[in-house]
């Protein structure tokens, strides 16, 4: 049997989101005048609640606007760095990084399964000894620039169930020899939490909350 742990990272690894903060970390980083269209990014994110724009094209409208077009992989790395180091030092719960460690005592491999793109959530998961990542995947132009535009889904709701069991698939095992483990704050990773043997909800929102108690998830708090 194989035992796999999959963690979320925004408000599960995480006590803060990380995307908005990454863009404005970013900006101040690379080009401090992008933060004069921080208003034109809250728009977007208006356009967004209102129906008038999807997930996927706002998360790279927000990148466009704050970051770049293109960027230089190198540089987009340097800035990644940086800003997991400023995540690990006062961004992470203290129960996330024990129950990571409880798991890998247990014998789990342990997997970062996230909507935060690679470039940066990559370089948090390094920091918790994460090797393997799930994440939202930036285009580009082989290994020299990163683009705003994704390169397939947003790894976020029923897409992060496709790209967990694409990525079990992967592994050629069947999975009655998977005992499999999610944790998750969002009620949009019910699906994933149903697919699991087991279901964590962690600090979860209120329709996650109902969900747990229906589906007897556990509820777990990392600040304790």
């Amino acid at each position: 049997m194989t035992r796999y742990a999959f963690y979320d990272l925004d408000r599960t690894i995480t006590r803060l989101p990380t995307w908005s903060a990454f863009l404005l970390f970013a900006a101040r980083a690379r080009a401090p005048w992008r933060l004069a269209l921080v208003p034109a990014a809250a728009l977007a994110a208006v356009a967004h609640k209102g129906g008038l724009l999807g997930r996927d094209r706002l998360k790279e409208v927000m990148h466009r606007l704050l970051i770049g077009g293109a960027i230089p992989a190198n540089d987009l790395a340097t800035i990644a760095n940086s800003f997991a180091e400023r995540q690990l030092a006062g961004n992470i719960r203290a129960g996330a990084i024990a129950r990571i460690a409880a798991d890998r005592a247990e014998g789990y491999r342990v997997v970062l399964a996230t909507a935060a793109h690679r470039f940066y959530a990559a370089a948090i998961a390094w920091r918790l000894g994460i090797d393997d990542v799930i994440a939202t995947e930036a285009s580009g132009s082989g290994d020299t620039h990163v683009s705003h535009r994704l390169s397939g889904a947003n790894v976020y709701g029923a897409a992060k169930l496709a790209a967990v069991t694409a990525w079990l698939a992967a592994r050629e095992e069947p999975r009655e020899r998977q005992h499999i483990r999610f944790y998750s704050d969002h009620a949009t990773d019910a699906p994933c939490l149903a697919f699991a043997d087991e279901g964590f909800a962690v600090h979860p929102d209120a329709r996650l909350r109902t969900l747990a108690r229906a589906n007897g998830w556990p509820i777990l708090d990392w600040e304790q």
